[in-house]
């Protein structure tokens, strides 16, 4: 369901339009957009940039020329410094959404997620991901695209098909969380790795400041549920959003949540899978008691019943588990989009 209709505005990552590292509730807004207003939003990958190489450097050692590498990365690689303690994303924002208040809920379409360049990076080594005593030494693999293909080249048989999405969409944290580190996620968004926001999905963030102060960045080529090593194949994207205001509906959000044409998908944070799970369970039932008037004790059932539960994020200090809510069970859904 990519949506190619021209964009209200457009948003170049620069070294005066990036964060490394925080998603924070002081930092100025770079744009100001109306609600239901498009932005194309230009990303960049901290692959390439959070090494002692340059990135023309680092990305030239698998013969990849400096005409192939985005000025931007160059010019934030320069520009920007990571601070101690941040986390390790670049993010593009913030932007202020008019008319947005704490209480609110930020509906975040992804119209369309364009790839930048046809290469990537996935890195990995002792004590990343969820097995991090597997891995005695630092790996690093830059992971060249056949995009007339629509895959990635990992190994001379081998071919991983292409799923672009944003590994982190975020609104700012509530002030007194502020600023927050990209590397876990929260009720804001942030650090989610959610597979399934590709072009056609939507985001739900409870807003915690005036204006939502909406960040996005990590882009990823692909990648399985869970991240497991750690990162999937780092890459810059371009996506094309549409934020859309809903007045008051963002009270008592505790997480957010997504949903695409075939499917709703709430989820859960935990400092643990079981932690995790337990909330996309109740989350689950929330919504199902909403959506099909059940009872608790029915909604409870048909999650047994009918609803897949996935590890979205088995790394990055916060687990993400989400529900798998078929559409298809309801013989009446609101219609997806249909105002885009």
């Amino acid at each position: 369901m990519a949506n190619k209709r021209t964009p209200d505005a457009t948003l170049p990552s620069s070294s005066k339009t990036v964060s490394w590292g925080w998603i924070s509730a002081d930092r100025a807004p770079v744009l100001r957009v109306r609600s239901g207003q498009t932005v194309r939003i230009d990303t960049v990958s901290h692959q390439g940039l959070n090494t002692r190489l340059d990135p023309v450097a680092f990305f030239g050692q698998a013969g990849i020329t400096p005409d192939a590498v985005l000025r931007d990365a160059r010019d934030v690689y320069l520009g920007v410094k990571r601070a101690e303690g941040a986390g390790p994303h670049i993010l593009t924002g913030p932007i202020y959404v008019e008319g947005a208040e704490p209480g609110d809920l930020l509906e975040a379409r992804m119209l369309d997620v364009e790839i930048r360049v046809p290469y990537g990076v996935n890195a990995t080594g002792p004590g990343s991901g969820a097995a991090p005593d597997l891995l005695h030494e630092p790996a690093q693999k830059i992971i060249r695209l056949e995009l007339s293909r629509g895959v990635a080249l990992f190994a001379p048989e081998i071919d991983v098909p292409l799923a672009p999405f944003m590994g982190i969409v975020a609104v700012a944290p509530p002030p007194e969380s502020s600023p927050a580190s990209t590397k876990p996620p929260g009720a804001f968004g942030g650090n989610l790795d959610f597979k399934h926001l590709t072009a056609g999905a939507t985001l739900y963030l409870p807003v915690f400041n005036a204006g939502a102060l909406f960040y996005i960045g990590d882009g990823h080529a692909c990648q399985g549920d869970g991240e497991v090593d750690g990162t999937a194949i780092e890459i810059s994207l371009t996506p094309t959003v549409q934020l859309i205001v809903h007045k008051g509906a963002g009270r008592g959000v505790a997480v957010p949540r997504a949903e695409d044409a075939a499917h709703y998908y709430p989820m859960g944070l935990g400092s643990d899978l079981d932690e995790a799970l337990a909330q996309a369970v109740k989350e689950t039932t929330a919504f199902l008691k909403r959506h099909a008037c059940l009872s608790t004790a029915e909604a409870y059932a048909l999650c047994s019943l009918a609803v897949d539960f996935r590890i979205g994020e088995a790394v990055n200090n916060v687990r993400m588990v989400y529900g798998v809510v078929p559409k298809h069970l309801f013989r009446s859904n609101p219609s997806y989009w249909a105002d885009a």
